[in-house]
């Protein structure tokens, strides 16, 4: 892409009259008509931009300057249109080579700045691979998330964990291949579990040369690749050649392998016979609101499906929400070769084009299609994404009533102004004052919003078990930093509701804190457990006012119980992450020189810290991946008083 210098930005000018008759003036479009004056006739992106920075709205074109023109004539844009150029005050463009080079980096700006005037995908999770290992003797077939930093072949995307966890199992069963860590691998004396119950071959005790695990491993990578019929036919041949010998123990064994092989390949609706790898995906609206469901095929199998929730106007039509999806689902992971739709995109060819060179990208190197059957197997799959689609956005249509209902009642119960759009729920979770976290949980009309949850981790210093420091600390984080974004002009969510996990003593350690900042509109209220903390009896306190109870099967209560468990359920989960991460740091961490890499090569040899530790100077040199001055460092650090030969 061209414009190596960053985005060329425009800046505001004074207000201009707006040429379409009965259209009131727009001080956004002297800015479009002073950015057109130098804009170029070439593709590329470009940014409206608010007055505090945040994008409006990102757009590509073919070429820039005819796009960028049709924004000036107020009179021809829908009236949402009209609105984002009466907030535009600057504007940004990026040149591009093509107009599919556009359309990538379109995609991933909306995605990145979630500009409020773009159909946004809200998707922050990353997505499971299965990895069988390319850098021991022995492959390990496992589940992976993140950075692909370890050499190996990676399989997926999988649409949860449970896919690709039910799939090892099935590998395991098929091909025998081990699961465990290296590090477990080599200090093993007998067989594990697994290969009691037959799914692992047992490479770590010699059950098996390092020739036939091999041979496991291809069969694997053949059947991962969707060609799980030709490793039927050996495995076949196998059976028959150990029966022709009268070795039946060993045809046994394979006929198992047959039999496990044979109960993942079948083929229906949901594991399509003339799918290899595609991605089925198929867009419903109800009441201006869009599904998107996505089924990842690969290798013949069904990877598992997932329902999207894009956020847009409702005005946009399900194909223009379709195609922007696209665009944004695959900004960072790879295409398959074939992307089955129940709409045509009005663009379809190009954004062919661009997801190629995504494609490529990634190292695929293959051509992407995209295609709306409309016979055949292959509809009947697009059919059945549909249905699941619609009945996924029925269901959340239906919980968002029910939610409204209960915000209502919710803001009766407090005396709120309206029914609370985000209610934030606090709480501490610690033993006796160590690896102390705080947590907030967010909810809002359309249930938890777990993007939005945050973690604290206790500074101090505080004295341990001090529950009300640990809340003033987090409350004062988290709305000292509230006040400071807003001061500079930065969009900031602010809840109509708090919810304090305790009595009245949080309540005013939460109170005061609020009083402090000068905050005084956010309804604030305690959550104490009943006697012997029983649910369905807590007590709620407010700032001058008794507390009280609710009937124990009142449907709010059950809702602020839910926000109550929600919150000390990531608190917990939060605290004993920080607890374990703790733990499985070492005195090899105090080492000058030693990061992540030597001290994994380190424990892999030696098998522990304590290993490190009680090792010579000439063993710490024969560790792989270890230099001689980086063994004397270790030794030094381990035995400060020993004299170590400087080389």
């Amino acid at each position: 892409m061209s414009a190596p210098d960053g985005p060329e930005r425009v800046d505001p000018a004074p207000p201009h009259a707006a040429d379409g008759a009965g259209i009131p003036a727009a001080k956004g479009v002297a800015v479009i008509l002073r950015a057109l004056e130098t804009m170029p006739l070439s593709p590329g992106v470009y940014r409206m931009l608010a007055a505090n920075g945040d994008a409006l709205y990102v757009g590509k074109a073919r070429s820039l300057k005819k796009r960028v023109t049709s924004y000036a004539q107020l009179a021809r844009l829908p009236e949402r249109l009209r609105r984002m150029v009466n907030e535009t005050v600057t504007m940004e463009i990026v040149t591009t080579h093509t107009e599919a080079e556009a359309l990538l980096l379109e995609a991933n700006l909306i995605k990145r700045l979630k500009p409020r005037y773009n159909i946004v995908l809200r998707d922050d999770k990353s997505y499971p691979w299965l990895v069988l290992t390319e850098d021991h003797p022995y492959p390990q077939i496992a589940k992976h998330r993140g950075a692909r930093v370890r050499k190996g072949s990676y399989y997926g995307p999988f649409a949860s964990a449970w896919a690709v966890n039910a799939t090892v199992t099935a590998m395991q069963r098929v091909f025998l291949l081990r699961s465990c860590r290296d590090t477990v691998f080599k200090n093993r004396s007998r067989p594990c579990l697994l290969h009691q119950i037959k799914r692992c071959s047992a490479p770590c005790v010699g059950r098996i040369s390092e020739a036939d695990y091999a041979g496991l491993v291809d069969q694997a990578k053949s059947f991962l690749s969707g060609k799980a019929s030709s490793v039927q036919r050996d495995l076949a041949a196998e059976m028959e050649a150990a029966a022709a010998t009268l070795e039946f123990e060993r045809a046994a064994a394979v006929r198992d392998r047959i039999r496990a092989l044979t109960s993942v390949q079948g083929s229906d609706v949901i594991n399509p016979a003339s799918l290899t790898d595609a991605d089925v995906i198929a867009a419903w609206q109800i009441a201006g609101q869009s599904c998107i469901q996505v089924f990842f095929v690969r290798g013949g199998r069904n990877n598992g499906n997932r329902a999207y929730y894009p956020t847009h106007t409702k005005g946009e039509e399900a194909p223009e929400v379709l195609a922007a999806f696209i665009a944004q689902f695959y900004d960072d992971k790879p295409p398959p070769p074939l992307i089955l739709l129940n709409h045509p995109l009005a663009e379809q060819d190009l954004v062919a084009e661009a997801l190629g060179i995504r494609a490529n990208s990634f190292g695929s190197g293959k051509r992407v299609e995209i295609a709306v059957p409309q016979r055949g197997e292959k509809h009947a799959v697009v059919a059945h994404a549909e249905i699941n689609a619609r009945e996924a956005l029925e269901r959340k249509l239906a919980e968002t009533a029910g939610q409204a209902k209960l915000l209502e009642a919710t803001a009766e119960l407090f005396g709120l102004d309206a029914a609370p759009e985000r209610i934030e729920t606090y709480d501490n979770s610690h033993i006796m004052g160590a690896h102390a976290y705080g947590v907030m949980v967010v909810a809002g009309p359309e249930g938890f919003r777990k993007q939005a949850y945050r973690k604290f981790a206790i500074k101090g210093p505080i004295t341990p078990g001090d529950d009300f420091a640990m809340m003033r600390e987090v409350l004062t984080r988290r709305f000292g930093r509230a006040l400071k974004e807003e001061e500079a002009g930065i969009a900031t969510d602010w809840p109509d509701l708090v919810l304090i996990d305790g009595g009245q003593g949080q309540l005013s350690a939460a109170q005061a804190i609020l009083d402090e900042l000068g905050i005084d509109d956010i309804a604030l209220v305690g959550i104490a457990k009943g006697p012997d903390r029983d649910a369905g009896r807590e007590w709620f306190h407010r700032t001058g006012q008794p507390p009280f109870q609710l009937p124990p099967r009142d449907p709010v209560l059950y809702f602020l119980q839910r926000l109550r468990d929600e919150a000390h359920r990531f608190a917990i989960t939060t605290h004993r992450a920080g607890r374990s991460k703790a733990l499985v740091t070492s005195e090899l961490d105090e080492i000058p020189g030693i990061g992540p890499g030597r001290k994994r090569a380190l424990l892999n040899y030696f098998g522990s810290a304590r290993g490190v530790k009680q090792a010579g100077l000439g063993d710490l040199e024969a560790a792989p991946g270890v230099s001689r001055e980086i063994a004397r460092r270790v030794y030094a650090h381990f035995h400060p008083g020993a004299w170590v030969e400087k080389g």
